[in-house]
């Protein structure tokens, strides 16, 4: 690829800005799928641009490792030289964080957008010729507009005569599944004004995306569809959560309810697992900074339909630890506590506003004692989110554990909050064995044998079902008295 013959710019080099989880991965698959170009990620950060050059890189994604092994000193290069970066690429990726404003106007819904401000600020300070400049962060609509305007006053005021192509490209990433998301995606979506900078982009992915999945559209409606499409994801997880707390006072099975409407070729099957709540770096952010939006044009009805989405998981979260206290006899004060799982899915080390934070808060505030083990995260991760939620850990009542065994060891009650695959594999007859009873389980991801379960001795509660349902529901006296209608018509 030389040089565009309408726009006059390079097209064999691309700078990602911000090496995290986005920018790492799909950069990465740009690399590999794209030998023909050159890719450099710049961050100011040394010590994770320095594990990205090395074996222990910063973030956890399943296939990651064996991509940028593959790619890296070839046609993929980390750097903290971000000057160059610019100077030497004219298509630029801005890939930061854009988290909810914690203070000023629109604290706690806002997005707080001062790292892509300052991205454009650095482009127009070290631009030296014209640039595509992509939004690859998840931003607010009209921040393209934003950035536009940073980078042309500064253009202005240093006297030179640059073009700056402001593109949007959000990602539609899930973590734990990010590079296969990025290897076959559902769809690519470019917004823009320019035709010729859209295509540009377009013509980087097709190199592996059919073209019939690479959408293109304005910037306003790139910009939006990435909120929308969290929200709409998140919503239905809450739906279903408001669902299990039905079924848990009916009788009702969740898992069936949800296996019987998924098959509704209308509504479908994913996003419909009852959990202890959704978290991660986008859901409940994206969310809010809808609900603000739509305040802000004054769509107040609109807003608060989008703001129950999140009440509704914070009370799952609640009442879900809430039953952990009420089950153990209302108190857990010096009680230990085993959680399984704290980061806010499998296959990441990432507990960006995971559930485990306010269990585990609303535990330790009970006084309980809480051991955890994940395989993933890091006890200085776990402590480092806690205060970004200004929460206060005693590190006495707080400690990581080396071993599910360990955990487990003396707990009162384990408490899955985590859905990692090796937790299915644990000889949870030897966790019994060690613990103090009555030995309680809490499966706060619906994903384990409650029924082998009972049979070790366990007391299990599952959302979306009643204590020993499982046993229950398959008891003959169970079954001869449900249909005999003399089970209570509040449940059993």
């Amino acid at each position: 690829m030389g040089e565009h013959p309408k726009l006059g710019i390079r097209l064999n080099r691309i700078c990602c800005i911000g090496a995290g989880y986005v920018g790492g991965p799909t950069m990465a698959t740009i690399a590999l799928k794209c030998p023909q170009l050159e890719v450099v990620i710049v961050d100011m950060n040394e010590d994770r641009i320095n594990r990205w050059n090395s074996d222990d890189l910063p973030i956890y994604e399943p296939g990651l490792p064996e991509v940028v092994k593959a790619c890296r000193g070839k046609n993929l290069f980390f750097s903290t030289d971000v000057k160059k970066g610019i100077e030497e690429s004219d298509i630029i990726f801005a890939s930061v964080n854009t988290p909810t404003k914690t203070q000023g106007v629109g604290k706690g819904r806002a997005a707080d957008l001062r790292y892509i401000e300052s991205v454009g600020r650095t482009i127009a300070q070290y631009a030296n010729r014209s640039k595509i400049v992509i939004e690859k962060s998840t931003v607010p609509i009209k921040t393209a507009e934003a950035i536009a305007r940073v980078l042309s006053a500064n253009e202005t005021a240093n006297g030179g005569h640059k073009n700056f192509w402001i593109l949007s490209n959000p990602e539609f990433l899930a973590e734990g599944t990010a590079m296969k998301d990025l290897d076959e995606p559902d769809r690519v979506l470019i917004g823009g004004q320019e035709q010729d900078a859209i295509m540009v982009l377009a013509d980087i992915y097709a190199n592996w995306v059919p073209r019939d999945r690479i959408l293109m559209t304005n910037l306003w409606s790139s910009e939006l569809s990435k909120l929308v499409a969290n929200a709409m994801l998140a919503q239905r997880v809450s739906s279903i959560n408001s669902i299990s707390r039905l079924c848990e006072r009916t009788g009702a099975d969740v898992k069936e309810v949800a296996r019987a409407i998924g098959t509704d070729s209308r509504i479908g099957p994913k996003f419909l697992n009852a959990s202890v709540g959704f978290g991660g770096s986008c859901f409940q952010k994206d969310i809010l900074n809808l609900v603000y939006i739509c305040q802000q044009f004054g769509l107040d009805e609109v807003a608060s339909y989008w703001q129950q989405v999140v009440d509704m998981n914070d009370h799952q979260k609640s009442a879900f630890t809430g039953k952990i206290i009420q089950s153990l006899f209302n108190t857990v004060t010096k009680k230990k506590i085993a959680i399984l799982g704290f980061a806010f899915k499998k296959d990441t080390g990432d507990v960006r506003e995971t559930p485990a934070l306010m269990v585990c808060d609303m535990l330790m505030k009970d006084g309980g004692l809480v051991y955890v083990y994940d395989p993933k995260v890091l006890i200085e991760d776990a402590l480092t989110e806690f205060k970004y939620h200004e929460i206060e850990v005693n590190t006495d009542q707080f400690i990581f554990s080396k071993s599910p065994e360990e955990a487990c060891e003396g707990a009162h009650a384990i408490v899955v909050l985590t859905e990692w695959d090796e937790f299915k594999t644990y000889d949870y007859k030897k966790f019994y064995d060690k613990m103090m009873k009555p030995a309680f389980l809490f499966d706060g991801r619906n994903m384990l044998d409650h029924a082998e379960l009972e049979k070790i001795g366990f007391e299990v509660h599952a959302l979306g079902k009643g204590t020993g349902s499982s046993q229950r529901s398959k008891s003959p006296d169970f079954v001869m008295r449900a249909s005999s209608g003399l089970l209570p018509s509040g449940g059993y």
